[in-house]
């Protein structure tokens, strides 16, 4: 094996298509890898929140409203944060509403969802942060999903590198750096955020368990996880960003989403003590068909008056009468 042929080997290809076309339909992997992470959430999610109390698939309900407006904020935050993009002359500003081309960020899906989810729960009766905290793996978990969607696009890669793990990018490409030459690897940030987010799906889980993490302190320590996470990766992308300050724009956002999960996480235990009551808000409370409700015994117990002497003998004596 000869040397030349070590660093082609040692490398991660990236994907030859990104799409599949079936008839007159175009299905961007991009797209699929998200809604995967939707379903998978959306799933994850029902099966810990009806654990808790809660009625099957009232998730749904939730969903409906929230993922639409995840999806939108998410594209807006991104549009704002590189307005380069779509706005001036010689840009296509109808290529904003063109969102499987790429282009959303997480954390305007998580400001947009937020708004959605309290908005659902508002709806259905559920207490905001426990469905939060029900939600925080599944959303961490997808997120790890979704990330694959970048690598389909060969987009959001990392500064250059000769490590073996290098992201290969096909040549010539609409993002590719000018002045690199052709063959050059870079950092596979789509990588390293999989990963730094199935390790934090496992973190959240032990912590919910060992510490009965609830009132959204589980969801607080998922949105400092998972920013944390950000500041790094962001911070060696190379894709075109808006700076301030030194630092692009998702890097704020970053260092944002960290003070305020500790900040939830912190606020919440101190105003909170013990178990939630249930994962429903007062007096909204949903019991399962056939369960006994203390209130209502009158439905289940014998609570007629007793026979009167009279009767009792007039019982006994049509009694005889009838042998």
């Amino acid at each position: 094996m000869t040397s030349a042929a070590l660093p082609v080997l040692a490398s991660i290809p990236s994907p030859d298509v990104s799409f599949i076309t079936l008839g007159p339909l175009t299905i961007h992997f991009y797209a699929l890898c998200i809604l995967l992470g939707i379903v998978v959430a959306t799933l994850w999610t029902n099966r810990r929140l009806t654990a808790r109390g809660a009625e099957p698939w009232v998730v749904i309900d939730i969903a409906l409203i929230a993922v639409p407006l995840a999806i939108i904020g998410a594209r807006i935050f991104h549009v704002v944060t590189h307005p380069g993009f779509y706005f001036g002359e010689d840009k296509d500003f109808w290529a904003i509403f063109r969102i499987w081309e790429g282009g959303i960020a997480i954390f305007g899906a998580l400001i947009g969802g937020a708004i959605g989810a309290w908005l659902g729960c508002k709806w259905t009766g559920i207490r905001f942060w426990s469905f939060a905290d029900a939600l925080a793996p599944g959303l961490l978990l997808a997120q790890a999903l979704g990330r694959f969607g970048n690598w389909f696009n060969q987009e959001l890669y990392g500064l250059p590198t000769d490590l073996p793990w290098g992201l290969e990018i096909d040549y010539p490409n609409a993002a590719w750096p000018a002045g690199l030459a052709e063959g050059t690897l870079f950092h596979p940030t789509f990588l390293y955020e999989v990963i730094w987010n199935v390790m934090g799906v496992c973190v959240l889980v032990w912590a919910g368990r060992r510490f009965s993490l609830q009132w959204g302190r589980l969801f607080g320590l998922y949105l400092a996880w998972y920013s944390a996470g950000r500041i790094v990766w962001e911070s060696i992308r190379i894709d075109p960003s808006e700076v301030f300050f030194g630092l692009r724009t998702n890097v704020w956002a970053a260092v944002f989403g960290v003070i305020v999960g500790l900040a939830i996480f912190f606020v919440q235990g101190r105003r909170h003590f013990g178990a939630e009551p249930s994962p429903y808000q007062r007096g909204r409370e949903w019991t399962a068909p056939g369960a006994v409700h203390s209130g209502e015994a009158d439905a289940f117990v014998d609570v007629s008056a007793p026979p009167t002497s009279e009767a009792s003998s007039d019982q006994a004596t049509s009694s005889v009468t009838t042998r």
